[in-house]
């Protein structure tokens, strides 16, 4: 009998090292076709390309030098957790060359022995303030994430 904790925990990992070293195929087909990555800056991405591109053009537009470590994963097969540490230096502009640092965590909904559903909780304003940005534009980052969040739960 498979042990769904151990082939959640090979699956997480093969995805958040593909998506560290810049591969955007390979994180995606950790994912089914339909698959949705709902990321806690960029927002969701749904299917296999849009997945892709999210890591490609996003991820590694924005920032290089991934870092993402996992532990206390845990599965039924249908439903998952972990926490992750992350960390990433900045390409952005005025944050350029800075080490961010956070942690959160993730709840991934499985099919088949893939991702049908990731999404992530982490504290936003952390990560905004290690990039130095403005206290006004972090108050209005987090106020459109807080709009966001209130819509969802109408």
């Amino acid at each position: 009998m498979s042990d769904p904790g151990s082939e959640f925990r090979a699956l997480l990992e093969r995805m958040t090292q593909a998506i560290c070293r810049g591969d955007g195929a390979a994180a995606a087909a950790c994912f089914v076709a339909d698959g949705v990555y709902h990321d806690g800056f960029y927002g969701e991405f749904r299917g296999l390309e849009a997945i892709r591109r999210m890591v490609e053009e996003h991820f590694h537009g924005n920032a290089s030098g991934f870092s993402w470590t996992l532990s206390d994963a845990l599965s039924d097969g249908r439903l998952a957790y972990a926490r992750y540490a992350f960390s990433y230096i900045s390409k952005i502009a005025g944050s350029e060359g800075k080490r961010v640092y956070f942690s959160g965590i993730a709840q991934i909904r499985l099919q088949s022995g893939l991702i049908s559903r990731y999404e992530e909780m982490f504290d936003r304003g952390v990560a905004l303030a290690q990039m130095n940005f403005a206290p006004e534009r972090i108050s209005k980052s987090l106020k459109r994430w807080a709009d966001q969040e209130i819509e969802a739960q109408k």
